[in-house]
C-alpha cells in the first residue's frame, strides 16, 4: 500500500471519529462510526495474509452488528420520543440496547471475545489504532448520553471486563493479546464511572491512550510479537526499556505513577456511590492485571537471551529508528501526573 492510500485511509479514519464526536443527530453519529470502520479495514488487510484477512472479517462482522444495534436503538427512540437528538435518549429499551451496542464497539466483557483475536491477526500499527483511536468515537457517544445510561448494567459489564481482562492476560505468550486483555481491563475502569462522572472517564481514557501507545511503540521498535522475543531487547535499548518498565508499572496502577491516580479517584467515586462490592472486586481484579504487567517487566529487564558476547555491544551503536517520539510517550505515560503535580505546587 502506497503513501497516498495510507494518507487517504488515515484521513477517513480521523474524519469518521470527529464526525461522531461533533454530531448531535444519531444518523450522523452512525455515519461517522461506519466511516471509521470502513477506513481501518483496508489497513488491517493490506498485507494479504490469511490471519489478517480473518481478523479483518471478524472485525467487520462485529462492528456491523454493533452499528445495526445503534441504528435500531436510535430509530426506536425516535419512534417513541420523536427526537433524533443524541442527548435525548430516554426510552429504557433504547438505552439498554445502546449500552450493549457501545459495549460491543469498545470490547467490554462479555462482548470482548473479538478483540484479542482481531489484535493477534493485525499488525502492531493497526493494533495500536484499534486499542487507542478506535475507542474515542464510542466513548464520546457514552459521554454524550452519560446521564441517561443504564448504570447497573454498565457496572456489571465494567466489573466483568476488569475481572476477565485480568484473568485472560495471565497465561498469554503473545504481546498483542496481552495488550488486548489490558485494553479490556482498562475500559472496564472507564465504563464503571462514565455514567457517574463522565469527565473522570475521559481523563482515564487520556492516560490509557498514552500508556497503550507507548507500549505498542516499544514493541514496534523491538519488532516483538511474543513474550520470548523480549528477552534479548535489553542489550539493544537499555534506556528505552527502563522507561518502558516505568510505563508497565504505571499500567498496573502503582503509585506515584500516572496510572495510579485515575484508578484511585474512580474507586473513591464508586465508594461515595455506595458501590462497595463493585469497588472491592475491581481492586482484587487489578492485582491480576498487575501480575502480567510484572511478568512482561521480568522478561524485559531480568532475563537475557543466550547470545554471543558481541551482542552486549549493540547498545553502543546508533539505533536504526528515531526514538524521540517514543521517549516522549514513555515519559509522559509514566510520569505525567507526578510532574504535573510538581508544577502545580511551584505555582
Amino acid at each position: 500500500m502506497g503513501p497516498l492510500a495510507w494518507s487517504c485511509f488515515l484521513t477517513a479514519l480521523g474524519l469518521g471519529t470527529f464526525m461522531t464526536m461533533s454530531s448531535y443527530h444519531w444518523l450522523m453519529a452512525w455515519m461517522g462510526l461506519e466511516i471509521n470502520t470502513f477506513a481501518i479495514i483496508p489497513l488491517m488487510a493490506h498485507n494479504h495474509h490469511p490471519r489478517a484477512v480473518e481478523a479483518t472479517t471478524k472485525y467487520f462482522l462485529i462492528q456491523a452488528a454493533a452499528a445495526a444495534l445503534i441504528l435500531f436503538s436510535s430509530i426506536n427512540n425516535a419512534w417513541i420520543t420523536g427526537e433524533w437528538d443524541i442527548t435525548n435518549l430516554t426510552d429504557p429499551s433504547s438505552i439498554s440496547l445502546m449500552t450493549i451496542a457501545l459495549s460491543i464497539k469498545l470490547g467490554l466483557a462479555p462482548f470482548h471475545f473479538w478483540l484479542p483475536e482481531v489484535l493477534q491477526g493485525s499488525t502492531l500499527v493497526c493494533g495500536m489504532i484499534l486499542t487507542t483511536w478506535q475507542k474515542l468515537a464510542p466513548m464520546s457517544l457514552m459521554y454524550s448520553i452519560a446521564p441517561n445510561l443504564h448504570s447497573p448494567l454498565l457496572l456489571i459489564l465494567a466489573t466483568l471486563s476488569i475481572m476477565l481482562g485480568g484473568w485472560g492476560g495471565i497465561n498469554q505468550t503473545q504481546t498483542r493479546k496481552i495488550l488486548a486483555y489490558s485494553s479490556i481491563a482498562h475500559l472496564g475502569w472507564m465504563a464503571a464511572v462514565v455514567s457517574i462522572n463522565p469527565p473522570l472517564a475521559f481523563f482515564n481514557l487520556f492516560i490509557y491512550i498514552l500508556m497503550t501507545t507507548s507500549m505498542f511503540l516499544i514493541f514496534l521498535i523491538l519488532s516483538s510479537t511474543s513474550v520470548s522475543s523480549l528477552t534479548f531487547s535489553w542489550t539493544k535499548t537499555p534506556i528505552i526499556l527502563t522507561l518502558a518498565s516505568l510505563t508497565l508499572l504505571s499500567m498496573g496502577g502503582l503509585p506515584p505513577l500516572s496510572g495510579f491516580l485515575p484508578k484511585l479517584i474512580i474507586l473513591v467515586e464508586l465508594i461515595q456511590q455506595s458501590s462497595l462490592v463493585t469497588a472491592s472486586l475491581m481492586i482484587m481484579s487489578a492485582l491480576l492485571s498487575l501480575f502480567f504487567y510484572v511478568r512482561l517487566l521480568y522478561f524485559l529487564t531480568l532475563t537475557t537471551y543466550p547470545n554471543f558476547s558481541s551482542s552486549s555491544t549493540w547498545w553502543r551503536t546508533k539505533p536504526l529508528t528515531n526514538t524521540l517520539l517514543l521517549s516522549v510517550f514513555l515519559i509522559s505515560s509514566s510520569l505525567f501526573l507526578p510532574t504535573l503535580q510538581s508544577f502545580i505546587n511551584l505555582f
